[in-house]
C-alpha cells in the first residue's frame, strides 16, 4: 500500500490543468501548470517563480498566522488587508485617540507602533520527506500516535536546522490528506510595527451588507513594517534599538493596471480547505454551517446593541464582532451554494464512479469501503451537532473561557497550597454587561436547541433547581460571586475554597461534558474516518493519474494563476471592476445605509478621483488565510490585495466552480491614492518608489 502511494502521488508529467482552480506548492510546481499560466499571459522563467536570487516568492509572507501579506519596500514595509491589522488597529485605539475611527500614519519611524504577538514569516526552503515519515510507519498509526511521532521528527528536524541558523524555524505538516508529508522552513520576524490605517468607513466600507458580495469599493489595506536587529538585520524580539529590516527582495508596484483577461496570480497562506472530503462529510458540514449561522446570529444582535450603545464598547467589539459576522456569513453562504449547485448529489455519482473504477481494477477494494465511512459518520452525528454548539456558545464570553482554563491549560504558580491560577487584566477587550449578556442569552439558546440530555452540562440542573430555569440570572449570580471575574484575584487549586468558587464549578461542568462526553464519542471513530478519507483521496488521485492535482490549503504558500475577468448569472454581466462614482454613490446613501456611511471628508476626496478604478475580479482560488494576498501581473508586478470572494465562491472550500466563484481585490491604485491624498504620505509614497 505504501508504494502504491508513494507511486501515485510522485510529480507527474501532466498534459493540461483545470483552468483556473488550484493551490499550488511552488518548489514543485508542475511544469505544465506553468506552461497554462504562460498561455494566460505570465511572461517571466519559472525561475522568477521560486528559485531565482529574485524569485517573487521572497516578497510574500505568512501575516501572523491568520492573514498574508506582501514586503513593497526595501525598508521592510508590508502591505496587508485592514481587516488583518484590525486587532492592531483596536489594541491602540482609545476613546481619545480612536485610530479605528479615524485612521492612523506614522509620520517618522519613531511613531510606528509596536504589536504584541505579531510577526511576518518568510518562506525559506520547503521539501517533500514522504519516505522518510512513511518509513516510520506513520500510515498504521492512530493520531494520537501519530502526533507524537510527527513532534518528535520535526523537533529533531528543527534542531538541525537551528544548529546551521538559529533563526530558522521548520513544521512538518500533511499534504493531500495525509498521503504525503512536506517540511517547511521559515524565518519569523515578530517586531512588527503599525504604519498606516485608514477610516474603519473606508477599510470595512459596505460592512455586512457588501461582505461576500459584488460589486465592491472597499478600500481593504494596511501598513505595517518589519524591524529587524541593526547588526545582523535579522530577526530580533521587540526593542527600541531596532531597525528597519532591509528584505532580501521585494514587490514592485504596478503603475501600468490591468484590462480584462489580464493575468493574474496570488501568492499566500490559503487557511484550510477540503476539497477531497466525501459526501458524507459535506453533509457533516453543512450540518456545522447550520448551527454556527444560528448561534453567531444571536450573538452578534447582543454585541451590537451594547456596540450601539456606547463608544467604549464598539472599540472593544469592534475585531470580535467583525470576525463573528465573517464566518455567520461564510456558513449562510456555502449552504446555500451546496444547494444550488447540488454539490452532494454530485460527490455522490463520483464515489459511485470511483467505486466502479476500484471494482473493475481491483486497487483499494479491501481498503476503501463507502457503506462503512457513512456509518462512521452516522455514530457521530449527534455528538457532533452538539459539539459544535458547544464550541459556538462558550468561545466568546471571558467568563466560560476563564472556568475553562481554570481546569485546563493554566498552569498554577507557587507550591503546594500555595499554588494558584490567576488571570491578567484583559478588561480592554471585554465589557461586564455585554459578556453576562452574551452567556446568559447563548446558555438560553444552548437549552432550546441542545435537547438530548446526555450533552446538557451539570450547571443546568443548577439553572432549573435554584434559579427557576432563568439562564441570565444564573450568569448573573456567576459574575457576582466568582473570584474569577474580579480584577487581579487569585483562586488556589489546592484548597477547599477553590471549588467553592461557582465560576469554577461551572468550568469543571464545562470540561466534562467537552472531554468526558462529546469529544470522547466524536474521537472513538475520528481515526476511521480520517482512514477512510485518506483512501478516498489516494484513490482519486490514482484513477486520474493522469490530470494534475494540488493538495488541500493548509496554511503554507501556495500560488493561483488566473486571469481579470467578470461573471455571468441569469444572463446578466458582473463587470471585472469598479470605479469611484460608484463608491460615492454608496457613501450619499450613508444616511439610510449604516454601513455606507462615510466622513464628509471622503466624499470630496472620491468625487475629485475621477473614475479611478477601486477594486477588481479575478478567476484565482482563494479561500480563508488568503487575505492581505498580492495579486500580481504577468511580470511579478503587484496590481492589488485579495481581500474577499463573491457569493459564489463561498462553497470554494469544499468545491471551486470556476465559471462563477471570483477573488476580489483592492486595485493598488486606489491604496496609493488613499496614502497620498488622504494620508499625505509622502515619505511612504517616496520608500516605496525606490
Amino acid at each position: 500500500m505504501k508504494k502504491l502511494l508513494l507511486a501515485l502521488l510522485a510529480p507527474l508529467a501532466i498534459s493540461t490543468a483545470h483552468a483556473d482552480e488550484g493551490m499550488w506548492t511552488l518548489y514543485n510546481l508542475p511544469h505544465a501548470v506553468y506552461e497554462q499560466m504562460k498561455g494566460y499571459g505570465y511572461q517571466l522563467p519559472y525561475e522568477k517563480l521560486y528559485q531565482a536570487d529574485d524569485a517573487i516568492m521572497k516578497a510574500v509572507v505568512n501575516f501572523s498566522g491568520y492573514c498574508s501579506g506582501v514586503v513593497v519596500s526595501p525598508d521592510g514595509l508590508v502591505f496587508t488587508n485592514h481587516h488583518c491589522g484590525f486587532e492592531s488597529i483596536r489594541s491602540h485605539s482609545t476613546v481619545e485617540h480612536d485610530y479605528m475611527l479615524n485612521g492612523f500614519y506614522a509620520k517618522t519611524f519613531a511613531d510606528e507602533l509596536p504589536n504584541k504577538d505579531m510577526f511576518v514569516s518568510f518562506l525559506v526552503d520547503q521539501q517533500d520527506i514522504t519516505d522518510q515519515v512513511m518509513a516510520l510507519g506513520i500510515d498504521k498509526m492512530a493520531r494520537t500516535r501519530m502526533s507524537q511521532v510527527l513532534d518528535s521528527l520535526e523537533n529533531e528536524m528543527s534542531k538541525s536546522i537551528k544548529a546551521q541558523d538559529s533563526t530558522l524555524r521548520l513544521e512538518i505538516k500533511p499534504f493531500y490528506e495525509g498521503n504525503r508529508y512536506f517540511a517547511t522552513t521559515y524565518r519569523d520576524f515578530t517586531d512588527l510595527r503599525l504604519v498606516f490605517a485608514i477610516p474603519k468607513s473606508m477599510g470595512k466600507f459596505g460592512g455586512e451588507t457588501d461582505n461576500w458580495m459584488w460589486p465592491r469599493q472597499t478600500c481593504d489595506f494596511s501598513v505595517f513594517r518589519i524591524y529587524a536587529d541593526p547588526k545582523t538585520n535579522g530577526p530580533a524580539a521587540y526593542s527600541k534599538d531596532n531597525v528597519p529590516y532591509h528584505p532580501e527582495h521585494w514587490a514592485r508596484v504596478s503603475n501600468e493596471g490591468y484590462q480584462d483577461g489580464t493575468f493574474s496570480m496570488t501568492m499566500g497562506y490559503p487557511g484550510s480547505t477540503s476539497r477531497y472530503l466525501s459526501s458524507f462529510g459535506i453533509k457533516e458540514r453543512y450540518s456545522d454551517n447550520d448551527i454556527r449561522a444560528q448561534v453567531r446570529g444571536i450573538k452578534q444582535q447582543v454585541m451590537k446593541r451594547h456596540m450601539d450603545a456606547s463608544e467604549a464598547v464598539r472599540i472593544k467589539y469592534d475585531s470580535k464582532y467583525a470576525q463573528s459576522s465573517n464566518y455567520w456569513k461564510n456558513s449562510i453562504g456555502m449552504n446555500k451554494c451546496i444547494d444550488s449547485i447540488g454539490l452532494i448529489q454530485q460527490k455522490e455519482l463520483f464515489e459511485a464512479k470511483l467505486k466502479e473504477w476500484m471494482d473493475s481494477t481491483g486497487l483499494f477494494v479491501t481498503q476503501l469501503n463507502f457503506d462503512q465511512m457513512q456509518r462512521l459518520y452516522a455514530k457521530r452525528l449527534a455528538a457532533r451537532k452538539a459539539y459544535m454548539h458547544f464550541s459556538e456558545t462558550f468561545s466568546t464570553d471571558e467568563l466560560s473561557k476563564r472556568a475553562l482554563r481554570s481546569h485546563n491549560g493554566s498552569t498554577p504558580k507557587g507550591k503546594g497550597k500555595s499554588q494558584y491560577i490567576s488571570f491578567p487584566d484583559n478588561s480592554e477587550t471585554w465589557d461586564y454587561d455585554t459578556d453576562r449578556e452574551i452567556l446568559g442569552t447563548l446558555l438560553q439558546n444552548y437549552r432550546a436547541k441542545v435537547t438530548d440530555p446526555r450533552y446538557l452540562p451539570a450547571f443546568f440542573k443548577t439553572i432549573d433547581q435554584k434559579f427557576g430555569g432563568d439562564c441570565q440570572k444564573y450568569v448573573n449570580y456567576l459574575y457576582s460571586k466568582s473570584k474569577l471575574m474580579k480584577k487581579n484575584a487569585r483562586v488556589y487549586p489546592n484548597k477547599k475554597s477553590f471549588m467553592k468558587d461557582p465560576a469554577v464549578q461551572f468550568g469543571l461542568d464545562l470540561t466534562e461534558m467537552l472531554y468526558g462526553t462529546l469529544r470522547a464519542e466524536m474521537e472513538s471513530v475520528r481515526d476511521s474516518i480520517a482512514l477512510q478519507e485518506r483512501l478516498l483521496c489516494a484513490a482519486k488521485l490514482r484513477m486520474e493519474e493522469d490530470l494534475p492535482h494540488y493538495s488541500d490549503a493548509n496554511f503554507t504558500m501556495r500560488l493561483s494563476y488566473g486571469q481579470v475577468k467578470e461573471y455571468k448569472l441569469g444572463g446578466n454581466s458582473s463587470g471585472y471592476q469598479t470605479k469611484a462614482p460608484s463608491l460615492v454613490a454608496k457613501m450619499k446613501m450613508g444616511d439610510s445605509f449604516e454601513d455606507y456611511k462615510v466622513e464628509p471628508e471622503m466624499i470630496d476626496l472620491l468625487e475629485s478621483a475621477g473614475d479611478m478604478p477601486l477594486c477588481f475580479l479575478t478567476t484565482n482560488d482563494i479561500t480563508g488565510g488568503n487575505s492581505g494576498s498580492p495579486m500580481f501581473d504577468g511580470k511579478n508586478q503587484l496590481i492589488g490585495l485579495a481581500f474577499d470572494g463573491n457569493w459564489d465562491s463561498l462553497s470554494s472550500d469544499i468545491f471551486f466552480d470556476s465559471q462563477l466563484a471570483r477573488c476580489i481585490g483592492v486595485d493598488i491604485r486606489y491604496v496609493l491614492f488613499m496614502m497620498d491624498k488622504w494620508g499625505h504620505a509622502d515619505r511612504l509614497i517616496n520608500e516605496i518608489k525606490k
